[in-house]
């Protein structure tokens, strides 16, 4: 993963692929201006071209990375930012995160006391089945009684 100034670098770059390619499209797609109303029967034959529907493709995707670089923009530390805020700022996430890895831990170790009880319980069905298949008479298992 990129740091934010590489992402940012490369959202500006593909902004500026994207003007260019937005202004190679619409000038190949641009109908021939007339000169002092005289067309000729060439002009009159071209098929019409899709101009709109290519503005509003590169409009859509010039939004969009405008977008993500303000986005970019935004993230970037701000200088009012010191290093007594950052330290403060990472000593609560590191709070945060031993107390997500508290509760991982406690939900882990609940999923693992599940997953014995299902096993256990998967075990006297196989045992009930072999029995009744083999005849034998079924008896209740110490975890039944």
């Amino acid at each position: 993963m990129a740091d934010r100034l590489t992402q940012l670098q490369d959202a500006v770059n593909s902004l500026a692929d994207q003007f260019c390619n937005a202004i190679g499209v619409l000038q190949q797609c641009a109908p021939p201006a007339s000169f002092s109303n005289i067309q000729t029967a060439i002009n009159r034959d071209q098929p019409a071209n899709p101009t709109e529907e290519y503005a509003q493709l590169f409009a859509a995707l010039i939004a969009r990375t405008a977008k993500d670089v303000d986005v970019l923009i935004d993230s970037l530390p701000s200088e009012e930012s010191t290093a007594a805020l950052q330290a403060a700022s990472l000593r609560q996430l590191e709070e945060e995160n031993h107390d997500a890895a508290a509760r991982l831990e406690e939900v882990v170790y609940r999923g693992d006391m599940l997953l014995e009880k299902i096993q256990s319980a998967l075990a006297d069905i196989a045992q009930s089945q072999l029995r009744t298949r083999n005849g034998a008479p079924t008896q209740a298992s110490p975890a039944e009684s």
